[in-house]
């Protein structure tokens, strides 16, 4: 449940209070003088974000990864003209133990 400020309109008393959320603000009584005359505030709050469960995250190390990838096959030669061969059926097997030129 979250924590909320208020203050009484009677006798300007600042609290805290653990809330349901849905709670009214109009139905919170006054610690020191018991009206239900209280208006919520706006306050800021704290967090702390620990490891890999940041917000988008995930997201940006994805598009490192991509972006990394992307750099490297910018730096291949081009596939035509430029000495590598268009992937075929007889190219995209497994490595042979043969060095270049050998059979």
């Amino acid at each position: 449940m979250p924590v909320y400020e208020y203050q009484c309109q009677s006798c300007e008393h600042k609290f805290e209070l653990m809330q349901s959320v849905n709670t009214r603000p109009e139905d919170t009584s006054c610690p020191r003088c018991n009206e239900t005359k209280a208006n919520r505030l706006m306050s800021s709050f704290a967090s702390q974000i620990k490891g890999e469960h940041k917000t988008g995250f995930r997201e940006m190390k994805a598009y490192d990864m991509y972006n990394d990838r992307m750099d490297r096959f910018s730096k291949l030669p081009p596939l035509m003209g430029g000495g590598r061969a268009m992937p075929t059926e007889a190219n995209m097997g497994p490595p042979s133990d043969s060095g270049p030129g050998e059979s």
